[in-house]
């Protein structure tokens, strides 16, 4: 990696010296919590000049790497007020160089900005496979890799256009919230269309629009009332992000000597940053390992790293209008970088949620990294990180609903025995909870395009606690298996290209079979809109009799607010005794089935068919 940097040192005499190519963060605001701002200039040999600020701002620290074409300027921005100003770099006397600079002024109530939370339902997305809204973007002459349709692991063309277009189908659906897999340049030359091997984390990449087509899907789903999220990955970035090629210092990223280019595979073994027992060997191969020959792992114990990573985060946040950010590979960082991180970023913006992917399949590993964890503080560890995913709800989702009868331990009662492990969480309504995502098995994969499967899990998902997201596609029943090829489970989603046989966004677009899925799910998740008690209710549940899972969402100071459900995942109608649920059901004598709107008497006995749900609101 040294010859690396000492070959682009040989290269940038092929330019001016002292001649700025890039300064990032690009620009900034006026009036942020946190004054201080850290500029990276890069040009060649820009670290012999020294800047100056006209008019002139308050320098506290200018520092230099071991790579000349680099110059960190750390700033007091508390007396700047919005507008342009003029860098220039000097030696001596004698300005080589100048840039503009503009400061901008914040959005009013930025810093106090609400994020999603318990009220929401996420639909997750991955654009490249969603829709196609500009042709002309599909491939890109400064990028490497062209569209190429008929490729499973080629970009196919979707765009962020194609979202914008199709806003009204996600809001229809009752979906309140997008987050859509990294949208920044990914200029890999091969699979680049995931995204998450990010070239500038500065710019979006142009085969998917603009920087500012970003900012525009954001005000066109804030003109829906919906909310943002951005995937962010801190972890590790693209081979051919333009720092790594052009590294400021070999410690900007894990280098193993030995390794073409510095690379080792991660052991991927994630349970080392939190087990007391592990080897420093172990946990160093899971947190330093390269996730990909393709993604060098970023040093995170590195403060310039780490700054210029919070910085960059604030700049999409301000700069795009976001409601949140999901974080990839979370316990891949180093934990008290990371730590850093959202510690700053959570302190310039209070109120706004970012959730985790931690990958795990135990509930304690999972509630670990969740802020005022008491797990944590057993090793005085608190992550500050507002939400993670509980992934090992999503394990047992495509179990449950194939197991028909229930043995021990099997069918709904996983799930009975899933929530009774709540108490290890200091905010169960802050947990993301999902039934598949792009990097597994399709749901309905999973349940061989069985309808009244998928009505169960998603009748469950919508009335569980926590935030549910969605995966898109499952809300029309498509189908894509993992051992196929991680194409397969990212598809195209049907009518999102000009000349599709099929357009499922419409209503009459769709199958018998789509309109089954979709009309149930719509009529779900809209009635989930204003259900509070469903966002912050507490939860009283029954241990499963014959594979029949009875469970209330309820307000203890307010009775009256309550919903009931039913669960029913075995294979014959069952009549049930109601005796036994008096403690939830109360003094109600009725409730309002949500999806057929008839009531239903509670006095003795509930009828509830072979493979079905019910979902009574007792208010």
């Amino acid at each position: 990696m040294k010859n690396i940097i000492s070959l682009f040192i040989l290269m940038t005499f092929a330019f001016g010296i002292g001649q700025v190519q890039r300064v990032e963060p690009p620009y900034w605001w006026t009036g942020m919590k946190n004054s201080e701002l850290q500029l990276l200039v890069h040009g060649n040999q820009i670290s012999e000049l020294q800047p100056e600020f006209s008019p002139n701002i308050t320098i506290k620290k200018i520092e230099n790497t071991e790579n000349p074409n680099y110059l960190f300027i750390t700033v007091d921005t508390k007396s700047v007020q919005p507008g342009t100003i003029k860098i220039k770099f000097k030696k001596g006397r004698r300005t080589i160089s100048s840039v503009d600079y503009q400061f901008l002024e914040r959005r009013e109530g930025s810093a106090d900005r609400k994020g999603f939370d318990s009220s929401d339902v996420i639909y997750l997305l991955m654009p490249d496979r969603f829709a196609n809204g500009d042709t002309s973007n599909d491939s890109h002459p400064k990028t490497i890799e062209m569209a190429d349709r008929s490729q499973q692991g080629g970009r196919h063309g979707g765009d962020i256009q194609g979202i914008i277009d199709h806003l009204d189908y996600i809001d229809e659906l009752g979906a309140t919230t997008l987050w859509s897999t990294p949208l920044t340049l990914d200029n890999e030359k091969t699979y680049s269309y995931h995204g998450y091997a990010c070239s500038d984390l500065y710019q979006m990449d142009p085969r998917y629009g603009s920087n500012e087509d970003f900012s525009r899907l954001t005000e066109a789903l804030h003109q829906r009332g919906m909310k943002h999220i951005m995937d962010y990955v801190p972890n590790h970035w693209g081979l051919n992000n333009w720092l790594i090629q052009d590294l400021p210092a070999q410690d900007w990223l894990h280098y193993w000597e030995g390794g073409e280019n510095g690379f080792k595979r991660s052991n991927y073994i994630q349970t080392t940053q939190l087990d007391p027992n592990a080897s420093k060997y172990d946990a160093k191969g899971c947190m330093d390992g390269w996730f990909d020959y393709t993604m060098p792992d970023m040093n995170e114990s590195n403060p310039m790293v780490i700054n210029y990573l919070v910085q960059n985060t604030i700049w999409w946040i301000e700069s795009a209008n976001l409601d949140g950010m999901r974080v990839d590979t979370y316990p891949y960082n180093d934990k008290v970088g990371i730590t850093e991180w959202v510690t700053r970023v959570m302190e310039e913006y209070p109120n706004l949620n970012i959730v985790g992917e931690v990958f795990m399949h135990e509930t304690a590993h999972i509630a670990f990294w969740q802020k005022d964890s008491k797990i944590g503080a057993i090793q005085g560890f608190n992550s500050n990180l507002p939400s993670v995913m509980d992934f090992p709800l999503h394990d047992i989702f495509p179990q449950v609903f194939n197991q028909s009868e229930q043995n021990w331990g099997d069918g709904l009662f996983k799930v009975y025995d899933h929530l009774t492990q709540d108490f290890l969480y200091p905010n169960i309504n802050n947990l993301l909870i999902m039934m598949g995502n792009h990097d597994v098995n399709r749901i309905n994969q999973a349940f061989d395009g069985d309808v009244n499967k998928y009505k169960l899990a998603i009748t469950l998902l919508a009335t569980l606690r926590g935030i549910p997201q969605i995966y898109y596609g499952d809300e029309i029943g498509m189908l894509g298996e993992k051992s196929k090829g991680d194409g397969d489970i990212r598809r195209d989603f049907p009518g999102g290209w000009p000349g599709d046989p099929q357009n499922a966004f419409l209503e009459s677009g769709r199958t018998d079979g789509q309109k089954a899925y979709f009309d149930y799910t719509k009529k779900l998740l809209n009635w989930r809109k204003t259900k509070s008690v469903i966002h912050k209710g507490k939860t009283l549940h029954f241990s499963p009799m014959d594979n029949v899972y009875v469970y209330f969402r309820y307000f203890p100071e307010n009775p009256n607010d309550a919903v009931m459900v039913v669960l029913n995942n075995s294979l014959k109608d069952q009549q049930i005794d109601l005796a036994r649920f008096a403690e939830g059901i109360q003094n109600h004598q009725s409730g309002t089935d949500v999806i057929t709107g008839q009531n239903v008497g509670l006095d003795k006995s509930l009828e509830i068919k072979a493979k079905s749900s019910l979902v009574l609101d007792l208010n």
